[in-house]
């Protein structure tokens, strides 16, 4: 990619969220960036994940997904879904099934919960489009960005 059009993707600020995802008895958590609301009737809503993540395959098997927001204070968060090992993920963290079966974090700013009614691969990253059955907020908090993280996901895997 040219250094300029990396240089002006860099700049461009994105939420962070924690997205969960699961298929039978396995669950997966992930950070996610790359994320949007693309309707409002229905309520839908956008991410993008890479096909090597192990998320990507549960979400193309489960069909759902949970997206949550999460604070400055949880930036530990960061750290714990940005590993490989599912099982530590969720280790001492406070969560229950949702809906859909995935899991859903009771620590956060707020949730959505989706059910996946569309998938594009545009590039080298899957769209996912979900329809929002289950939401709460959950706190008052401003959610974390990558504004205040000091840094963006590009999208080189």
């Amino acid at each position: 990619m040219d250094e300029g059009v990396l240089n002006a993707l860099s700049s461009m600020p994105h939420g962070i969220y924690v997205l969960t995802s699961a298929w039978q008895e396995k669950i997966n958590a992930m950070i996610a960036s790359w994320v949007t609301q693309v309707s409002y009737e229905p309520p839908l809503v956008m991410v993008a994940v890479h096909p090597n993540r192990l998320s990507h395959h549960l979400l193309e098997k489960g069909g759902s997904f949970g997206l949550h927001l999460i604070s400055k204070r949880q930036e530990d968060l960061l750290k714990r879904f940005k590993g490989p090992e599912p099982e530590r993920k969720f280790s001492s963290l406070e969560w229950s099934r949702g809906k859909t079966g995935c899991p859903l974090l009771k620590e956060c700013i707020g949730f959505v919960e989706c059910v996946i009614r569309e998938k594009y691969q545009p590039g080298n990253h899957t769209l996912f489009v979900g329809e929002v059955i289950n939401a709460r907020v959950l706190s008052s908090e401003k959610p974390l960005t990558t504004l205040e993280y000091g840094g963006t996901y590009t999208g080189k895997a």
